[in-house]
């Protein structure tokens, strides 16, 4: 029996114990989209797919996990849209929904990784569809987007949407604080958000905690501009302030800038550096 090992994977129990139970069962979907801020799931999953122990997987140890480690793997293929957002050309896409339905050249699987999907253009959406609609057998499609709203209802409804965020998160930030951050980056003075986000130039585990608790904010916004109801940050009222005086598409752009800020943190850039230049991308994506 295959056991999905998720002992590397620090994020959200729920969607743990969702993946386990699914995968354990062999029920595993054909396609899910991995929504929130950027994660070592996607590898996770993607290594599982193609290991070749019979127990646990990924095993970290087989052919199939040495060369899926190593970024070698014929049967993984993964397009990074959060590095480069113009990765996704439609030519692309018709390639890949072309080579889905040759067979795995060595594992059980072939896997298709599509990072930053919120960067693909309408027209590549509706090329993918195509695909997900018929998915051949032992194919795995794993797409990760900062909201799942990014994507067209048709790519949302073929595929299972896993938050990786929950609103547990709002725990590690003072909620007061978060609101007043919130309605500080539409605010009529630019210097609000700074004064607010001054503390935090020397404390990077608490502006790691904010822009967490911010990418949640703005995901519930676009939710809710686009709908729905879940809020996964617990912070309802300004994510349904920012939903009724900002578009979708002005939202999703708050959700890449603060999506840039994370990776530049992780990257140790300096952070008063990074804070007035989040300061002033999110007033503009905001039209501000």
């Amino acid at each position: 029996m295959s056991i999905l090992n998720l002992s590397d994977f620090t994020g959200s129990g729920d969607v743990k114990a969702q993946l386990e139970l699914a995968f354990n069962a062999g029920r595993l979907p054909h396609a899910m989209i991995l929504e929130g801020s950027k994660s070592n799931l996607p590898e996770i999953l993607a290594k599982a797919a193609v290991c070749l122990n019979d127990g646990e997987k990924p095993c970290g140890h087989c052919p199939g996990c040495v060369k899926a480690r190593a970024g070698s793997h014929p049967d993984i293929f993964t397009i990074d849209g959060d590095a480069n957002p113009r990765a996704f050309p439609v030519d692309a896409i018709r390639q890949i929904r072309s080579d889905a339905y040759i067979k795995p050249n060595e594992a059980p699987n072939k896997v298709y990784v599509l990072l930053g999907t919120q960067n693909m253009s309408e027209v590549s959406q509706n090329a993918l569809l195509k695909v997900l609609e018929e998915p051949p057998e032992n194919v795995l499609f794993i797409l990760t987007a900062i909201s799942a709203t990014a994507l067209l209802p048709t790519i949302r409804s073929r595929a299972q949407i896993f938050s990786l965020e929950g609103a547990h998160a709002a725990n590690d930030v003072d909620l007061a604080y978060m609101e007043k951050l919130t309605a500080a980056v539409t605010a009529v003075n630019e210097a609000d958000f700074l004064f607010l986000t001054a503390d935090l130039m020397k404390d990077k585990n608490k502006l790691r905690a904010v822009l967490a608790q911010l990418m949640l904010i703005f995901r519930d916004a676009a939710v809710l501009r686009a709908g729905g109801k879940v809020c996964l940050s617990g912070q309802k009222e300004p994510a349904a302030a920012l939903a009724a005086g900002l578009t979708r598409d002005r939202l999703l752009l708050l959700l890449s800038e603060v999506q840039k800020a994370q990776r530049a943190l992780d990257q140790n850039a300096n952070t008063a550096l990074l804070l007035t230049t989040l300061c002033a991308n999110l007033r503009a994506a905001a039209g501000r």
